[in-house]
């Protein structure tokens, strides 16, 4: 009876086993009878490999020749270089020069870890404030390898980031070659992903921003999370495999302060994924708790970065697995009943995240990320707000509605239509399959199954697509966390085996050979377009030859380091500052890492010299930020590039509760400016400004100022020792 037991337990597994394939033949395709590699699997997947590193080596050469030829890099002056770091771009580079010209990577470390240059009577620790570990790793590493006397560290710096590009493209190659089991949509995707450069990366022109530096790390781990949800992984595959996870998600976090929102919408996916029974529980409990150890491990990294302990995925991670321990009945019973409990379900999930999320908050006095939360409300119109910080970012163009003309480039390279039409597909096909794992109670109907299935890997990669898709339209600036993955997801849709077997089955006739001759012939097809209609396109734009020009900025910053103290601080604008830190080393007041609320307030005073304010006051809140001089920007004093209640004068206005400049509507309540505008005021020369301000350099762009001491010097608001001029 045993035997016979055993007998029976065996013909059921060779069944389950088959039925895999079944409904899997991707599984086996590469495998011959004798369970071999055969050399035509090994050589035709060799020459993918040998494709994919090509096209990643492609990409990053491409924009690091369009880098060079835009800005003449290798023959302007080291100044024109460093200005070239625009903005934000700037102040990350700094570090990374101030850490290669250090004594030694100990003084240097030292130097990053009690920072009292970056705000001006503030000491702080910038390896847990910022995330800069990547300056410090390069410059590290550039510093032990024998290569100073061969390579500048500006060029060893933007090699790197440009060979990131490399990895990000063969990342994203490797996932639709595992999604379509063709390593064409590899090349496709790479190819769309070339052409489509200014709706796919910015990094030519934006070399230091942390999305640069993060998102290849992220396009791994997207990777990783596909091949980890493919069937069937042997659990030593799935622990390698995660452990792959685990480091592109910890590179991802290290490198990029919005990483937990980024997680949270992992997060939420992999969630949905177990609510339709499309993924095993104990696949997602593994994503959840590396996603966590990812997290964790950067807290302990930036020293206790309070940020990451009152992010929201912490909490949401924390209670989908509190709630899911405890409600362990979950998947039983029909559909009406299972719906209702996946209802209550996410409701306790979502109500205890928030509920964590607020004491932690609480107990660590948490309010680094208020201004997030105030943006994405008046954005999406739950209150009108005159927040000064909030409404910084609703008037950035980059945070706006994604434009449509993005469509219209995209749909030119063809690369549009496969797109919807596979989600469209399979946005149904997840739909039906969701109610019939709801409804099933566990037990599949083994016809319904072999007619209609969606892989794990591919859910997720459609659930992926579908939520940053949305995040993109309502932010441009996200859009860079969509359209490289949407270049996979469509080269899936024209390559993938299941979808063309499902079209040819719809019109009633399949066939292994007509498939694999779809599947073949029409990404080959569309290369061919796509080499005939772009290449000369891209010929010439590499040959395109221009020069960097702002002899303004250049006289700023050359008059900075020869006039003024090494002491010295300076006030005004965010980007110009972080210009001003990377080209002089001066001090500054403040800076465009934007995450801190004290940090946010003192800029908002700082901006002062902006608004309608007396000069007494002006001087008060400089002298209190400690600084020494002032610099004034007549493209911000006399703005133009925004509309009206969107220039920063404007902004200042309203938060002051000051009417606007120039016609136009003003609400009810705001009322006339006793005084001037500061900024135009002080170019008179009157005796109540000329007596606290002095002006010390002007050219056709720039004004600095500098501070009269006055009788009375404003408290000091750190424990770093107080500059002088």
């Amino acid at each position: 009876m045993t035997a016979l037991r055993q007998r029976k337990g065996s013909r059921g597994k060779e069944n389950s086993q088959e039925n895999q394939r079944q409904d899997h033949p991707e599984v086996v395709s590469h495998i011959s009878p004798s369970g071999l590699w055969t050399w035509w699997t090994v050589a035709w997947g060799g020459i993918g490999g040998v494709m994919g590193v090509s096209l990643g080596l492609l990409s990053s050469i491409y924009v690091a020749t369009l880098h060079e030829n835009d800005l003449w890099f290798s023959n302007i002056k080291e100044v024109e270089r460093e200005i070239s770091f625009r903005t934000e771009c700037g102040l990350y580079y700094s570090y990374y020069k101030q850490m290669v010209e250090a004594p030694s990577i100990q003084h240097g470390l030292q130097d990053l870890i009690n920072d009292n240059a970056t705000e001006s009577r503030r000491t702080i620790n910038l390896l847990q404030r910022m995330n800069i570990y990547q300056e410090v790793f390069l410059s590290i590493l550039y510093r032990l390898l024998p290569i100073q006397e061969y390579l500048q560290p500006v060029y060893f710096y933007i090699y790197t980031v440009f060979a990131l590009q490399a990895v990000y493209v063969i990342a994203l190659y490797i996932t639709s070659w595992v999604l379509s089991d063709s390593w064409l949509a590899g090349a496709l995707t790479a190819t769309w992903y070339i052409i489509n450069r200014v709706d796919t990366t910015r990094v030519e022109f934006t070399i230091s921003l942390r999305e640069n530096w993060s998102l290849p790390f992220f396009a791994l781990q997207v990777a990783a999370i596909t091949c980890y949800l493919r069937p069937p992984l042997k659990p030593l595959q799935q622990k390698v495999v995660l452990w792959l996870v685990f480091l592109s998600s910890l590179c991802f976090c290290l490198t990029w302060q919005f990483n937990q929102f980024i997680l949270l919408v992992q997060a939420l996916i992999v969630f949905g994924l177990d609510s339709l029974d499309l993924v095993p529980p104990e696949q997602v409990r593994s994503l959840y708790l590396v996603q966590a150890a990812s997290l964790l491990t950067v807290w302990a990294l930036q020293f206790c970065n309070p940020m990451i302990l009152g992010s929201l995925v912490l909490s949401f991670i924390a209670a989908a697995l509190f709630v899911r321990h405890f409600q362990r009945d979950l998947k039983a019973g029909g559909l009406l009943p299972r719906l209702a409990k996946l209802l209550l379900h996410s409701l306790l999930v979502l109500s205890l995240t928030f509920t964590v999320n607020y004491l932690a908050k609480s107990v660590l006095q948490l309010r680094s990320d208020e201004h997030i939360f105030k943006f994405i409300k008046a954005k999406f119109g739950l209150g009108s707000t005159r927040d000064f910080d909030a409404n910084l970012y609703l008037c950035e163009e980059a945070f706006g509605l994604l434009p449509l003309d993005t469509f219209e480039r995209l749909a030119g390279t063809l690369m549009v239509y496969p797109y919807l039409c596979t989600l469209s597909v399979l946005l149904l096909m997840l739909l039906l399959v969701g109610l019939r794992n709801l409804s099933s109670s566990g037990a599949g109907l083994q016809k319904e199954e072999q007619m209609l299935v969606i892989r794990p890997d591919v859910a997720y990669n459609l659930l992926h697509t579908v939520c940053f898709g949305l995040l993109a339209i309502s932010t441009m600036r996200m859009k860079y966390l969509w359209t490289g993955h949407m270049c996979a997801f469509a080269a899936y849709g024209i390559c993938g085996k299941e979808l063309w077997a499902l079209y040819l089955k719809v019109i009633h006739c399949p066939s292994q050979t007509k498939l694999k001759l779809i599947r073949y012939t029409i990404p080959i097809v569309i290369l061919a377009f796509l080499y005939y209609k772009f290449w000369p396109k891209l010929m010439e734009e590499v040959s395109e030859l221009r020069e960097f020009y702002d002899p303004d900025t250049v006289e700023l910053m050359t008059w900075i380091s020869s006039k003024t103290s090494k002491k010295a601080v300076f006030a005004g604008s965010m980007q110009l500052l972080a210009g001003i830190k990377l080209c002089t080393g001066r001090a500054l007041t403040n800076h465009p890492h934007y995450e801190d609320r004290a940090l946010r307030e003192r800029t908002r005073q700082v901006y002062q010299v902006y608004a309608r304010q007396p000069p007494e006051e002006v001087h008060r809140i400089l002298r209190a930020a400690g600084a020494d001089f002032v610099v004034l920007e007549d493209s911000i004093c006399y703005e133009r590039r925004h509309s009206r209640g969107c220039r920063l004068r404007d902004l200042l206005d309203v938060a002051n509760g000051h009417i606007m400049d120039g016609p136009g509507e003003n609400d009810p309540d705001l009322v006339p400016a006793p005084h001037p505008r500061f900024c135009e005021e002080i170019k008179r020369d009157v005796p109540e400004f000329t007596s606290l301000f002095t002006r010390v350099f002007s050219n056709k762009t720039f004004h600095v100022y500098k501070l009269k001491k006055g009788k009375k010097r404003g408290k000091a608001g750190g424990r770093a020792g107080e500059p002088d001029a």
